[in-house]
């Protein structure tokens, strides 16, 4: 697959609205010759690396990642989880990341004592069951929501990796919707069945 190319497209729709559409056509209108450096040059396109854009990116999922940490636990002083805020991009396609926002342990249905971890990501996908763990990529919706089981990874490199014992692939919940996203998390961390009948109404 071509590697994806990215410019940068933030001024080009102002020098389009005051720029004549030709230097001669504004010489036979006004008898002036511009000198103006935009009438001589082609407009050039200014290419971004994917380093920029991953940065770029990353910067937009921190500050999200960081609002909806403050959301969840903003709720109920009963409820509060830590703050574990880090993003990644993905390698061939550094416009689309995804952000950690936090984890906890938790009882969950029928498994006794599941961790997890919730993380948002700026595109939504179907969760795969091997090691390409985003599938059939969707950018169609702008955000999603979604919490992992985690377990100690097996590799001494990987501290955690998914546990996919827990509903065959891990995961927990995806939404798009960011009060269900918020919503589950809280159910996730709530303490007692009265606190969950509370959040379920909410």
């Amino acid at each position: 697959m071509a590697r994806l190319r990215y410019f940068d497209a933030k001024d080009t729709s102002r020098l389009r609205e005051r720029q004549p559409i030709a230097a001669h056509s504004e010489f036979l209108r006004t008898g002036r010759i511009p000198r103006e450096r935009r009438h001589w040059l082609a407009e050039e396109k200014r290419y971004l690396t994917h380093d920029e854009v991953a940065a770029k990116t990353g910067r937009k999922l921190q500050v999200a990642g960081e609002k909806t940490h403050q959301h969840i636990n903003g709720f109920h002083h009963s409820i509060q989880f830590p703050k574990m805020v880090f993003h990644r991009t993905l390698e061939d396609s550094p416009h689309l990341g995804y952000c950690h926002v936090t984890a906890a342990r938790t009882k969950f249905a029928h498994y006794e004592d599941v961790s997890w971890a919730f993380y948002i990501a700026n595109f939504y996908s179907d969760i795969g069951d091997n090691d390409n763990f985003f599938q059939r990529i969707d950018v169609g919706y702008s955000r999603m929501y979604f919490a992992v089981a985690m377990k100690p990874g097996e590799d001494s490199s990987e501290k955690m990796t998914i546990d996919r014992s827990v509903r065959g692939n891990g995961l927990l919940f995806r939404t798009h919707d960011p009060q269900a996203a918020i919503r589950n998390v809280l159910l996730l961390g709530a303490r007692n069945e009265q606190l969950r009948e509370i959040i379920r109404q909410l």
